[in-house]
């Protein structure tokens, strides 16, 4: 299996639920349909936020490994991931024994990376607990800070990959930040993967800038719920559709 994302990786449904578009997957057989129909479209890997029975995120091995599996099984050989959001756990020390537990699930249910946010406490010691796993991470950048944050440590393995992520912001600011931050990944000299993205009023333009740059991606109903004319959508497919659309429609720079 390789993780290498050449375009679009697709995010399931983060921390939306049902009331925000009705096709945000929640359980593992949810996920695993979402997922289906999103690779069908396009995406080459899959970062997915487990969820408990009360719908709440969680990042409990016994709630981790269903959704994992489930999508595994439909998903042969697509690289799947889950997010290790500090908002996921009671706080940081819970997260780090979730997490830990992960180590313990089955293959076809232990995520193949996770994303680790670099501005949240405990970054560090979790990237060391997943590389214990054999779990790949992937480094949450949302700042120049936190840029110069990941570009300076040294993981037990490398980093799988830089997620360049600006919140929602106009077209103009957001292209500029993601500049900014690469400016500084560039400089640093940083040869691992880096996949840049936003969310909802950023979300389209930087799948576009993203094109021009050469790349990849992500799209789903975790980062926007509208397509790049602000038009609904159907779902994570629809959205995978249209992103591969704009991603290569971008004139290179």
């Amino acid at each position: 299996m390789s993780d290498r994302i050449r375009r679009i990786k697709v995010c399931l449904n983060g921390r939306r639920n049902p009331a925000d578009h009705p096709a945000v997957p929640i359980t593992p057989d949810q996920l695993a349909a979402a997922a289906a129909s999103a690779v069908a479209a396009g995406a080459e890997a899959v970062h997915l936020h487990p969820r408990g029975a009360d719908g709440m995120e969680s990042l409990r091995a016994a709630h981790v490994g269903p959704a994992v599996g489930a999508v595994r099984a439909v998903c042969a050989g697509v690289p799947i991931g889950v997010t290790t959001g500090l908002w996921a756990a009671a706080d940081p020390w819970t997260r780090r024994d979730e997490i830990a537990g992960w180590s313990d699930l089955e293959a076809e249910q232990r995520p193949d990376f996770a994303s680790v946010n670099i501005s949240e406490d405990g970054w560090q010691e979790l990237v060391v607990i997943l590389a214990d796993a054999g779990i790949g991470a992937e480094a949450g950048v949302w700042s120049v800070a936190d840029a110069e944050a990941a570009a300076g440590f040294k993981p037990p393995t490398e980093w799988l990959r830089i997620l360049v992520e600006i919140a929602s912001a106009p077209a103009e600011t957001a292209t500029m930040r993601a500049d900014e931050i690469l400016g500084i990944l560039y400089g640093a000299r940083v040869t691992v993967p880096i996949l840049l993205h936003g969310e909802d009023r950023s979300c389209w333009p930087l799948v576009a800038h993203a094109g021009r740059l050469g790349l990849a991606t992500r799209i789903g109903l975790e980062d926007v719920l509208t397509g790049p004319d602000r038009r609904d959508v159907t779902g994570n497919a629809d959205l995978v559709r249209l992103a591969l659309v704009e991603w290569t429609a971008a004139p290179s720079g």
